[in-house]
């Protein structure tokens, strides 16, 4: 992987994004329903409702390794979110993410998970990040092989599979 991105605080700045850890207020808003103006007007999505509900149980997700929201840099709007659910087991962090409707088929969803993927492989004690996706959805196994992820074993009868990648000192 090569270093494309930047890192502000605890942004992570690519081309066109900005991975931002989640503040307090804006898992409030998930939690309630209000919407705050930097929101695209489909975010968020399920998958974030889920995630912001369990911010409460996993403190850490919430960390410097934790979960971020999406932004667009253009448009200043969050139009997703991604996340390393930390802390790791024996090295290794996995890896979610979810990108809004109206957002999809423009690239961000690797471009974030190559940012954040370089950004866990530096952090102390973690040499692997994986991601599990259910094989009925080849747009999500594309995005992990387009950020360098590569298939490590299938569930046939979960009809899922786990990618992962590794530092590149573990290659």
């Amino acid at each position: 992987m090569s270093s494309f991105f930047s890192m502000s605080g605890a942004d992570l700045t690519t081309d066109r994004l900005v991975l931002r850890p989640w503040t307090a207020g804006e898992v409030d808003a998930v939690l309630h329903g209000t919407r705050p103006a930097h929101w695209a007007a489909d975010f968020p999505a399920e998958g974030d409702h889920v995630i912001a509900g369990l911010f409460a149980e996993h403190p850490a997700w919430l960390g410097e390794y934790g979960h971020r929201q999406i932004i667009e840099r253009d448009s200043g709007l969050v139009v997703g979110s991604i996340g390393l659910f930390w802390p790791p087991a024996d090295g290794t962090l996995e890896l979610g993410y979810g990108i809004v409707a109206s957002r999809r088929g423009r690239g961000y969803a690797p471009e974030a998970t190559r940012a954040l993927t370089e950004f866990a492989l530096r952090a102390p004690g973690v040499h692997t990040v994986c991601a599990g996706v259910e094989l009925s959805n080849p747009a999500s196994i594309r995005v992990l092989e387009k950020a360098g992820f590569r298939r490590s074993h299938a569930d046939a009868e979960a009809n899922t599979a786990r990618y992962v990648t590794t530092s590149p000192d573990r290659r």
